[in-house]
């Protein structure tokens, strides 16, 4: 079964697009463009169509797991860190190297996916999973 091509206007589509940008610039930031995109994304959410929307929701939900799973990884590596001086904390570092390893391989595949989607003129099908 085929969904019929939902296809917006481009100016519906450049917004969405920018932030995906600033989201992968976020690689080479350190997240800090993820903040701008996330300002884009709530600012325009309210005034978009139903295929922009989509894209913000998706866009905000990631952000905000990805900051949250930042925290948790950030303090699991300073507790960790400090641990590691006794060789207990040696584990707890490697869970937090771990959590950043997946989280922006993770990051990466939303945003990717998120763009497929956006360049075909579809809404996100799932903008509220966790997965991709």
């Amino acid at each position: 079964m085929n969904d019929p091509v939902v296809v917006s206007d481009s100016q519906d589509r450049t917004l969405p697009a920018v932030s995906y940008a600033l989201y992968f610039l976020g690689f080479a930031t350190a997240g800090l463009t993820t903040l701008a995109g996330v300002f884009v994304a709530y600012a325009q959410r309210g005034g978009a169509d139903e295929v922009a929307r989509s894209h913000y929701d998706f866009l905000i939900r990631t952000a905000w797991m990805f900051f949250a799973w930042c925290l948790i990884a950030t303090g699991l590596c300073v507790v960790g860190g400090v641990l590691s001086i006794i060789l207990v904390g040696i584990p707890i570092l490697m869970a937090g190297i771990a959590i950043f390893c997946l989280l922006a391989l993770w990051y990466g595949v939303r945003c990717v996916v998120g763009v497929i989607y956006l360049a075909k003129g579809r809404p996100h099908p799932r903008p509220y999973t966790w997965m991709a």
